[in-house]
C-alpha cells in the first residue's frame, strides 16, 4: 500500500506545478471544511489537517486566513462535492473529486477531458471498487507497537501499518479518520504529521504503454486545469 501511496504523491508533484491553482484549490477546500465543520482547527480535525497540509505545500498564510474568514461570515458560495469515475488512457482507472457551485458545468468539463483523449466517463462505482478509501496518518515514531495499541484501544480498524526510517504510517478506513487521529493525539501529544489525508489508494497499480502514458499525462493536465477539480486518483504505475 505504501508504494501505491508514493505513486500518488509523485503524480501529484508532477501535475500540480501552477502555484495559483494550488492556492485556489486549497482555499476552496479550507472554506468548505471550515463552513461545514467549524472554523476552530482544535475542534475541527479535518480543518486542522488541511491547514497543516496547505502549509507544507507552501500555501501563504493570507490565503488560509482569507478562506477561514470567508467561512466565518456565513455567506459566500455554496459548494457541493462531486465525484466522477471512469477509464482513462491505457484502460487505467480514474477517480476525480470536485468541489462545485454548478454540477452541470463541472460534469460537462470533466466529460470533455475524457472525450479529448478518446475515453469515456463511467458510472458511480465503475472504478472506485478497485480503490481503498483510506485515512493516512504518518509521523515520526519508533514504537510501532505503541501506535498499534493506541489505535486498537480506540477501536480503529487498522488496515495496514508501516514503520520505515523512523516514521510510522497508519492506513485505516476513511470512516475511522477522526478516531485514529484523536487516539494518536491523546496518546502521543502534539504530533507533527508528515501525512494527514483521506484519499483513494488503488488496490493494485498497473503500467501502461508509452504512447498511452503521454495521453494520460495530457489527460491529467487537462483535469488539473479545471478550477472545480480538487483531487485525481488513478492506478497508473508512474
Amino acid at each position: 500500500m505504501g508504494r501505491a501511496y508514493q505513486n500518488r504523491k509523485e503524480s501529484m508533484a508532477k501535475t500540480s506545478d501552477a502555484k495559483a491553482k494550488v492556492y485556489s484549490k486549497y482555499g476552496r477546500e479550507i472554506y468548505v471544511c471550515a463552513k461545514s465543520g467549524g472554523i476552530d482547527p482544535n475542534g475541527n480535525l479535518s480543518l486542522r489537517g488541511l491547514i497543516e497540509r496547505a502549509k507544507k505545500d507552501q500555501v501563504p498564510t493570507h490565503v488560509i486566513d482569507k478562506a477561514i474568514d470567508k467561512a466565518k461570515g456565513g455567506g459566500g458560495e455554496d459548494f457541493d462535492t462531486a465525484r466522477y469515475e471512469g477509464f482513462g488512457p491505457g484502460g487505467c482507472m480514474v477517480i476525480i473529486d470536485c468541489l462545485t457551485d454548478n454540477p452541470n458545468r463541472t460534469f460537462g468539463d470533466v466529460r470533455t477531458c475524457f472525450n479529448k483523449v478518446k475515453c469515456k466517463i463511467g458510472t458511480q462505482g465503475s472504478a472506485s471498487h478497485m480503490f481503498d478509501h483510506s485515512a493516512i496518518l504518518s509521523f515520526a515514531c519508533d514504537d510501532e507497537e505503541a501506535v498499534l495499541d493506541a489505535l486498537m484501544m480506540a477501536d480503529v480498524d487498522v488496515a495496514d501499518i508501516e514503520n520505515e526510517d523512523g516514521k510510522v504510517t497508519v492506513f485505516a478506513p476513511n470512516t475511522d479518520y477522526f478516531k485514529a487521529k484523536t487516539a494518536l493525539l491523546e496518546t502521543f501529544g502534539e504530533i507533527e504529521f508528515d501525512v494527514d489525508e483521506i484519499q483513494f489508494l488503488p488496490q493494485t497499480v498497473s503500467p501502461i504503454a508509452e504512447d498511452a502514458m503521454e495521453n494520460f499525462e495530457r489527460f491529467v493536465d487537462m483535469l488539473n486545469d479545471l478550477d472545480d477539480v480538487q483531487n485525481i486518483y488513478h492506478n497508473v504505475e508512474m
